[in-house]
């Protein structure tokens, strides 16, 4: 079982000395990977609800600090060896393949092979309007995008053509670091998501830690990758959780080999003694 950080990138971290702090303390300890999040913008008064919360809106409000999801990463893999760098999640839909595999190539680079490429398609329906992107065929785009970002890491001379993304043949350097390219994991804990990445997945993330809901959406995942001729084994599950040594080895039955939790404090040193007892008292033991 591994563990990773989520919102990395939020709220005090977009202070450099403190992500720099918090990165290598969590790398230090043990931390398996750093994840970012991302809204471009959060519209003023908003009504789509938040669905990963039961009060429907964004923790913080709308005046939180968001960053760039991948900026952030690129300065933590200055700092750090080994700890991996993912988007959880990067709102795929609102970008054009050609940038995301460019920058995403780019941080694997940097990194050495520590990328991992979060995606999800997005919930928030203001955000689309205010970017001018047709919301309800962001499941379309997601797809397309996901398909041409494999061509554009993996051929010398890529092409894709679908109804959303046509281009090529064209040539996009640098090539990640890892063969086949960034890992992409679907994030998201809607049937399409589940579909999405049996379908396309290297690795599948709903943001939740309920056991029964999560073996439902593993059970659609693993149909629609069997469908698709994939191998449901090889693609890896994340979840959201709690850092308690059960709660991990309960999730650890059903599949899960990575449980991404909340930074421990947002200070520096609330940041040390908290990653150094999720060392001692959690990391040590699972």
């Amino acid at each position: 079982m591994k563990l990773g950080l989520m919102f990395v990138n939020s709220g005090p971290f977009t202070n450099p000395a403190l992500l720099t702090h918090l990165a290598t303390t969590a790398e230090r300890c043990g931390v398996e990977s750093l994840w970012t999040v991302e809204h471009v913008v959060i519209p003023q008064d908003y009504k789509s609800p938040y669905p990963y919360s039961s009060s429907g809106k964004i923790p913080g409000g709308e005046d939180v600090s968001i960053p760039d999801p991948l900026l952030p990463l690129a300065f933590a893999a200055a700092v750090t060896k080994k700890i991996k760098l993912a988007t959880g999640v990067l709102i795929l839909p609102q970008r054009h393949p050609l940038y995301v595999a460019k920058e995403a190539a780019t941080l694997d680079q940097l990194s050495n092979g520590r990328a991992i490429l979060g995606i999800g398609s997005g919930w928030l329906e203001e955000e689309f309007t205010s970017l001018e992107l047709d919301f309800h065929t962001r499941g379309a785009r997601t797809d397309e995008a996901i398909k041409s970002l494999r061509v554009l890491w993996n051929d010398d001379a890529a092409s894709f053509h679908g109804k959303h993304f046509n281009f090529g043949p064209v040539k996009c350097y640098p090539k990640p670091v890892q063969k086949g390219g960034v890992p992409i994991h679907v994030g998201g804990h809607s049937p399409a998501a589940a579909k999405r990445a049996g379908r396309y997945g290297d690795g599948f993330f709903p943001a939740l830690a309920e056991i029964p809901k999560l073996k439902e959406l593993f059970a659609m995942m693993t149909s629609e990758a069997e469908k698709a001729g994939r191998d449901p084994k090889k693609i890896e599950l994340s979840c959201m959780g709690r850092p308690r040594v059960e709660e991990l080895k309960a999730l650890e039955t059903i599949g899960v080999s990575r449980v991404v939790i909340a930074p421990p404090a947002f200070d520096a040193e609330g940041l040390t003694r908290g990653l150094e007892k999720l060392r001692d008292e959690v990391i040590a033991k699972i």
